[in-house]
């Protein structure tokens, strides 16, 4: 392993790039230490602490959420932005053919499109985020002049648009997804305090929940590998062709399906709708409206139940991954490419047969990928409910969110290394 991490760093494009990705990550973790002034630092721990639905969202903010910090609402908006962009491809003619058939030139007026809808995005969540706060009851903000909070507003919208911008930096000079990589960032700064505290408040009693911890903790991420690499190919024979006094063809290759093809991408939308009911519950419950009041009193609470949120949750995760995978995964378009190509599934016809025999495959395999992130999701509530202890330390999302980035950062890396000795040899 050292060899291979020398031998990485012996390479000065590659380590430029892994350089030029950690520095802008701790230039991002500085930034979460900057508070935005005028905040009660304790009434707001205290808040976050005791609200599960927050406590998660402030996670996916590296703790710039429970800090107030100027990068608080983290990269939440631009990835609401994305989604958005995505469900619009599949409603918008325009979009989609802006999409497929403009090339590099339409994928980049699809991001310019993302970027502009992320800074209204950002403003509206600032605002909702702060109203919260100030109806908390807890007098986190204490008193709001319009100068005040128009100043909250634009300086949480700005640091949104600051992380978009170090993402996409990463991802374009250095390693890796940049957004992906801020995420993670953040998710695992909050691993030392916990192993601090785990060490501060240890007690010779607790040993067997901490072995299980342990237990658990690994075989969860050995699953999380198995199941982001697992891939079943399906056989594709290429016909004989002739030209001229050439044959071409008869080759045979394989068409990868992944089981987990949508990646993370479900739990965090599943996150995002799960959070929407609880934000808005809670921001209703001190209207003035007995009726209003009664309803959102009854919905927060029914979010705040552990049985409740933990099942919903592991429905929605299921139900995204067969909604992404439907997007992102053509069996037509793949079915006409390989006749095209003059490719064929042994023992299936070319076309329609082909499209439906992708489409059932690609239907039982994703089951099985989209249980287990279903699983993964609700791992901190089986683990509450089973050994009444706490979550993994970063919870079961966060792992797979971890360990998927790792492994992908891992493999543009080897990509990298691979093209620098195929060079070699000119």
């Amino acid at each position: 392993m050292f060899q291979k991490i020398a031998q990485i760093f012996k390479i000065k494009e590659l380590r430029k790039k892994i350089l030029f990705a950690v520095g802008l990550l701790i230039v991002f973790r500085f930034t979460a230490h900057i508070p935005v002034p005028g905040i009660d630092a304790a009434a707001l721990k205290s808040f976050f602490e005791s609200n599960q639905i927050f406590g998660l969202l402030n996670m996916f903010t590296g703790g710039g959420m429970e800090n107030f910090s100027i990068v608080a609402m983290g990269v939440g908006p631009y990835i609401t932005s994305s989604i958005i962009m995505q469900l619009l491809v599949m409603v918008v003619p325009a979009l989609e053919k802006m999409q497929k058939e403009e090339g590099e030139d339409g994928r980049r007026k699809m991001n310019q499109i993302t970027r502009w809808l992320t800074i209204p995005l950002a403003a509206l969540q600032s605002y909702s985020m702060i109203v919260l706060l100030q109806k908390s009851g807890q007098n986190i903000l204490g008193d709001l002049d319009p100068f005040k909070l128009t100043t909250m507003i634009i300086t949480l919208t700005a640091g949104t648009i600051f992380l978009m911008w170090l993402g996409e930096l990463i991802t374009e000079k250095g390693i890796g997804n940049g957004v992906s990589l801020i995420i993670f960032a953040g998710i695992v700064s909050a691993i030392p305090m916990a192993i601090q505290q785990t060490f501060v408040n240890f007690e010779q009693s607790k040993v067997i929940e901490l072995v299980i911890f342990a237990v658990v903790a690994v075989v969860v991420i050995a699953g999380i590998v198995f199941i982001t690499e697992g891939q079943r190919n399906i056989p594709v024979q290429y016909a004989r062709r002739v030209r001229g006094m050439k044959m071409y063809g008869g080759t045979t290759s394989h068409l990868p399906l992944k089981v987990n093809q949508a990646g993370v991408i479900p739990i965090i939308f599943a996150m995002s709708l799960m959070l929407l009911p609880g934000m808005i519950a809670n921001f209703l419950v001190n209207v003035n409206n007995a009726m209003v009041k009664d309803i959102a009193q009854n919905v927060a609470d029914l979010f705040n139940n552990n049985l409740f949120y933990g099942a919903l949750y592991f429905v929605m995760v299921i139900f995204f991954t067969y909604f992404y995978t439907a997007v992102t995964f053509d069996p037509k378009q793949i079915s006409e490419h390989l006749q095209k190509q003059g490719g064929f599934i042994p023992g299936i016809r070319p076309g329609t047969h082909t499209r439906e025999y992708l489409t059932k495959t690609m239907t039982r395999i994703t089951l099985t990928g989209s249980f287990f992130l279903g699983l993964v999701a609700v791992l901190p509530f089986i683990m509450k409910a089973a050994f009444d202890m706490p979550s993994l330390v970063i919870g079961g999302t966060g792992i797979l969110i971890v360990v998927s980035v790792v492994i992908e950062t891992v493999r543009q890396i080897e990509s990298e290394m691979v093209m620098r000795d195929y060079e070699s040899f000119y």
